[in-house]
C-alpha cells in the first residue's frame, strides 16, 4: 500500500535525515544579505556560483569572532545543518567562522583601521606636537625586558638625569588592552608628564593584538598628553601607530624623539649666546657712531639760548610797538566818537540857546502850542537851570508865560519854586 506523508511528517523525517547525516560540516562561500538582529544574532546567506544556503550565527558564538562579517566576504566556517519546520526551510548554524585566504585578525585589523580612519582618529591635523625639552617622560610598557632598558639607555645617553617614569602594564595576553587603557587614563588624571611613550617589542599579529584594540585607540586619541607609539619593529604597524601623535619605528627611536641631545643643546645655547653678544655689540657700536655724528652736528646750547633771547627781545619790541600804535589809533577813534556824541547830545543843543519844554507832571515834551491849555504849568529846561512857567495864552501859539524865579539845575521837580512877581503884586 502506498504511504502518504503529511507535510509535518515529511518535514520531520527530512529534518531527522539531514541533521543526522550532517551534524557538523565545513562550508565555504561568499556572504550576502548580511544583517545583525537586535538580539546580537547574525543572519546572512552563503552562496557560490550556482547555489545558496541560509545561515545564522548566534550571539553566543559570534562574540568570539576576531572580525565582523560583511557582504561580499569569502569565508569558511564550521556549522551544523538545521531544518526549520514552520517554513520547511533548511539552514546552516555556524559555530565558527573565519575569512577565507587571510586570517581573522588581519581582517579585524583592516576593518577597525578603516572605521577609525573614517571617524578622523588618524587625522594629522589633530595630532599634538611633542615638547622640545620635556621635564618628565612617562613610559607605558612592561617593566621587564629589553624595551624599557633600551629606552632608559638612550635617554640617559642623550640627556642624563631626565625625569623618567615607568607605568607598568601587560603588553600581551588577556587583559593587556585594559591595563594599557588604565595607564593612559592615569597619566592624564595626574597630568604631570610632558610626553608618553607606549612601547613593546616585536611579535606576531596575535602578540600585538592589545595594540590593535579599539579601546586603546580611543584612549590614545582622547589623551591630552602627546603619545609616541613604539610598538614592534620597523615593519610592524598597529592601530596604535596610526592614532599616536608620533610613530617611532622602534622603542630606541622613540627615546630619541622624546629628548634632544644635551650636548647639542649646550652647543646651541653657546652659539646663540655668542650671536646675541655680537649683535648687541654691533648695535651699541652703531648707536655710538650715531651719537657722535649727532653731537658733531649739534649747536652749542648757550649760543642757541642767546640767539633765542635776542629773537625774543626783538619780538617783544615789535609787539610793544604794534600794541602802542593800536592803542593810539583806538584813543583817536574814541575821542572822535566822543566829540560826535557830545555835539549831538541834548546838553550841547541847549547850550546854543535852545530849550526843552515839558508838561507838568507828565513830563511830555511840548512840540506844538496847540497841545497846551491856558493856565497849564510847564517846565522849561535851559542849558543852565530850569524854569517853571504857567501858560497865559495858547490861542495862536504866541503865549505869554508868567515866569517863575529861575531855579538852579537839579531843582526842576521839587515843586517848591517861588512865583515871581508874587501873586497880587505888579512887576513894577
Amino acid at each position: 500500500m502506498q504511504r502518504i506523508y503529511t507535510v509535518s511528517k515529511l518535514t520531520a523525517d527530512i529534518k531527522h535525515l539531514l541533521e543526522e547525516k550532517f551534524p557538523f560540516v565545513w562550508v565555504s562561500g561568499e556572504i550576502s544579505n548580511f544583517h545583525s538582529a537586535p538580539s546580537g544574532h547574525f543572519y546572512f546567506t552563503l552562496k557560490d556560483g550556482h547555489s545558496q544556503i541560509s545561515a545564522v550565527m548566534f550571539a553566543g558564538q559570534n562574540r568570539y569572532l576576531k572580525f565582523r562579517p560583511e557582504g561580499g566576504m569569502e569565508v569558511t566556517g564550521l556549522g551544523k545543518i538545521n531544518v526549520y519546520p514552520p517554513r520547511g526551510a533548511y539552514q546552516i548554524i555556524f559555530e565558527y567562522l573565519e575569512p577565507k585566504g587571510i586570517g581573522a585578525l588581519q581582517v579585524a585589523f583592516e576593518q577597525l583601521k578603516k572605521r577609525l580612519s573614517d571617524e578622523g582618529l588618524f587625522s594629522e591635523r589633530l595630532k599634538k606636537p611633542l615638547p622640545h625639552l620635556p621635564r618628565k617622560i612617562s613610559v607605558i610598557t612592561s617593566p621587564t625586558g629589553a624595551v624599557i632598558r633600551d629606552i632608559l639607555t638612550v635617554t640617559n645617553r642623550r640627556f642624563p638625569n631626565v625625569h623618567m617614569e615607568i607605568i607598568a602594564v601587560r603588553v600581551q595576553g588577556e587583559g593587556a588592552a585594559q591595563e594599557i587603557v588604565s595607564g593612559i587614563e592615569l597619566l592624564n588624571i595626574r597630568g604631570d608628564a610632558d610626553v608618553a611613550i607606549l612601547a613593546r617589542g616585536g611579535g606576531s599579529l596575535e602578540d600585538l593584538q592589545a595594540f590593535n584594540s579599539e579601546r586603546v585607540a580611543r584612549a590614545m586619541f582622547l589623551s591630552d598628553i602627546p603619545i609616541i607609539s613604539a610598538v614592534g619593529h620597523e615593519t610592524d604597524f598597529t592601530i596604535a601607530d596610526f592614532v599616536a601623535d608620533t610613530r617611532a619605528a622602534t622603542p630606541s627611536a622613540a627615546a630619541e624623539l622624546a629628548v634632544p641631545v644635551r650636548d647639542d643643546l649646550v652647543r646651541e645655547c653657546a652659539r646663540l649666546t655668542t650671536a646675541l653678544k655680537n649683535s648687541l655689540y654691533r648695535y651699541m657700536e652703531g648707536r655710538r657712531m650715531l651719537l657722535h655724528e649727532l653731537t658733531r652736528r649739534l649747536t652749542d646750547p648757550k649760543r642757541r639760548v642767546r640767539d633765542l633771547r635776542l629773537k625774543t627781545d626783538d619780538l617783544t619790541a615789535r609787539l610793544i610797538h604794534v600794541f602802542t600804535n593800536s592803542l593810539r589809533r583806538r584813543r583817536e577813534q574814541l575821542s572822535w566818537r566822543t566829540d560826535q556824541i557830545k555835539a549831538l547830545s541834548p546838553t550841547a543843543i541847549l547850550s546854543r540857546g535852545y530849550s526843552i519844554t515839558r508838561t507838568i507832571p507828565k513830563q511830555v515834551i511840548v512840540r506844538d502850542a496847540k497841545t497846551v491849555t491856558k493856565g497849564e504849568r510847564l517846565e522849561v529846561m535851559l542849558a543852565d537851570g530850569t524854569l517853571i512857567c504857567r501858560v497865559e495864552d495858547a490861542g495862536n501859539g504866541q503865549s505869554e508865560l508868567l515866569a517863575f524865579r529861575k531855579l538852579p539845575r537839579g531843582r526842576c521837580r521839587d515843586g517848591q519854586s517861588e512865583l515871581w512877581p508874587p501873586e497880587g503884586k505888579d512887576e513894577g
